[in-house]
């Protein structure tokens, strides 16, 4: 069972993020039990363990950002969301770790993309030890560990692995299968192109730069969510 807390002052907001947040873990088959709050004050007074938590910046009383900054502080180790009018606003909120954002109004599209993002990351959670990947090529198998993959490319129907070592190697797959395999440090930043933000030294005119120094675009439909995913990877 997943326990999801809601918080927001708008009571519509709250109950439309509860009902898009139950249509998503209904299609994954996963229990989920939703809590609605309508302030900081009242979440904080809560004793219920919540394992993803969805919340509004811009509450009356004690805001958002106020209230994970109480939250972390007492120990909360759960996946928040912010849900702001403002996405601007967002950058004040490194220090309290938030998983990602959703401006308001919350578009479907946008809030799927964080869901799918953060249900890859909550199993790598619960099971640590998939953190390989098998790679079968002709009679060869290799098995290559996710943190030493820089990036992924598909070329002519190839996948090119791109290592730590300097290692490059190639095989059959579709790009849409070995994103399923990978875990939630991967993402695809283009049709071609699947990178580890592990290593992801920068980001900058719709290019990501790799550590080993490769460059790869980040396509334009896909900027707005890779803005969102480095609000975790590069809060420094």
């Amino acid at each position: 069972m997943i326990n999801i807390a809601v918080c927001d002052d708008e009571k519509c907001m709250a109950e439309k993020i509860e009902k898009m947040t139950e249509d998503f873990f209904r299609r994954k088959n996963t229990d989920i039990s939703v809590v609605e709050y309508y302030s900081g004050e009242e979440l904080l007074k809560s004793n219920e363990r919540t394992d993803i938590l969805f919340l509004d910046i811009g509450m009356q009383g004690m805001d958002g950002i106020e209230t994970a900054g109480r939250l972390r502080a007492h120990g909360y180790k759960g996946f928040l969301i912010f849900i702001t009018v403002l996405k601007e606003m967002v950058f004040r909120s490194f220090e309290v770790q938030p998983f990602d954002y959703l401006v308001k109004p919350v578009q479907e599209e946008h809030f799927e993309e964080t869901m799918e993002r953060l249900f890859r990351s909550m199993q790598n959670r619960l099971s640590p030890e998939k953190v390989n990947l098998l790679v079968r090529k002709g009679c060869e198998s290799n098995i290559i560990s996710f943190g030493d993959i820089i990036c992924c490319e598909i070329m002519d129907r190839k996948v090119y692995l791109y290592l730590v070592s300097g290692e490059v190697i190639d095989y059959y797959e579709r790009i849409e299968n070995l994103e399923k395999k990978l875990d939630g440090r991967f993402f695809r930043c283009h049709r071609s192109y699947l990178i580890n933000l592990n290593h992801l030294k920068s980001y900058r005119n719709n290019t990501a730069y790799m550590a080993d120094g490769k460059e790869i675009p980040v396509s334009r439909l896909r900027s707005r969510e890779f803005s969102n995913v480095i609000l975790q990877y590069m809060k420094e």
